[in-house]
């Protein structure tokens, strides 16, 4: 099992969220994060200067099996990029185990296949 963490623009989550829904993913966590980038410029946007270092983006959570681990990064990189300084990050890491709360079975099996 892998856990896949991607944290993308707020503006592409709707888009993330479709391609994730369409694929063999039928669910996933995500939450409004905060984030201190690289730039540290001022911007003017309708007349108010802001300091471009504080990055809202969106964190988006899928934990899956092996196989879907490929199709799922190539679905969010598919729609999230948008080939400007600040599209997000991916991380891969590796599950040890699972269990559901409500039958206490744990292994892989505890998550389902789409089909």
């Amino acid at each position: 099992m892998k856990r896949i963490e991607a944290i993308i623009r707020k503006t592409r989550f709707e888009d993330v969220k479709e391609a994730l829904l369409s694929s063999d993913i039928d669910w996933f966590e995500y939450h409004n994060v905060h984030g201190i980038g690289q730039s540290r410029e001022e911007r003017i946007y309708r007349g108010v200067q802001y300091s471009t270092d504080v990055i809202e983006r969106v964190a988006v959570t899928i934990v899956c099996r092996e196989k879907f681990v490929d199709s799922t990064v190539k679905a969010i990189l598919r729609v999230a990029h948008t080939g400007e300084v600040g599209d997000g990050r991916i991380f891969v890491s590796d599950m040890i185990d699972t269990w559901s709360i409500r039958t206490g079975e744990n292994g892989d099996s505890v998550l389902r296949d789409k089909k």
